[in-house]
């Protein structure tokens, strides 16, 4: 019974693609035909001013042999013409190309229709002998049912994807405080260190600084010795 409504549901689809597709198919038609015209048009219009260069080119020919800028100018024209011709002949080529699989696609949306087709008579006869009403709401309650169990399916598995996310993140977090925890014990034996290393250089600076303060008053004695001397000398 679940395969056939699935095969029903499958059978709307494809109508409803290929309705969609039978538009497009249409609508691509009469581009294609538009176009045409627009290359048909561009086409007659070419061969008017081919022939007006060719008679040009004919009335010409005496000042082309004398002239030969011209002569390549025609050739460069003529050129143009013919790149400009492949390139139209090719948009042809692709048009005609996508037309015929647009068609390809259509008959095989057809064949689907045809093949899915028994399974709307089935839903009918189970309307017929249940309370719904029709079909459509057949196909509702049913994908009201897959989306709810599927919706179950995704609420049980994300309940259990958060909690084994939840034990790696608890993992995670205690190997971080643990890292954290020795870098600071490390940290803190460093600074235990510098601070006996500066207890020592503070004994170290304050020994030379009493060095410096005695002989700078040493020499300030005698500085000042001198001073009087030379203010005895001056007298």
């Amino acid at each position: 019974e679940e395969e056939s409504q699935s095969s029903f549901m499958h059978l709307l689809k494809t109508k409803r693609e290929a309705r969609l597709m039978e538009k497009a198919l249409a609508e691509k038609d009469e581009a294609f035909r538009e176009k045409m015209k627009v290359i048909a048009d561009r086409w007659r219009a070419l061969r008017a001013k081919r022939a007006q260069l060719k008679d040009h080119v004919e009335k010409s020919g005496r000042i082309i042999q004398e002239n030969e800028e011209v002569r390549i100018l025609a050739l460069k024209i003529e050129s143009k013409e013919r790149e400009e011709n492949m390139h139209k002949e090719s948009e042809i080529l692709r048009a005609k190309m996508k037309l015929e699989a647009l068609r390809k696609e259509h008959w095989k949306l057809c064949k689907k229709v045809q093949k899915y087709s028994i399974f709307k008579k089935y839903l009918e006869d189970v309307v017929k002998i249940s309370q719904f009403e029709d079909i459509l709401e057949v196909t509702s309650r049913y994908k009201l049912l897959v989306r709810t169990h599927k919706d179950l399916l995704q609420s049980q598995q994300g309940h259990k994807e958060l909690t084994e996310q939840d034990k790696v993140l608890l993992e995670q977090d205690r190997a971080e405080k643990e890292a954290e925890l020795l870098q600071y014990k490390s940290e803190l034996v460093q600074l235990k260190l510098r601070f006996d290393q500066a207890q020592r250089d503070i004994l170290l600076w304050e020994t030379r600084w009493a060095d410096i303060q005695n002989r700078t008053s040493k020499k300030t004695g005698k500085l000042w010795t001198i001073k009087l001397a030379i203010h005895d000398l001056f007298q």
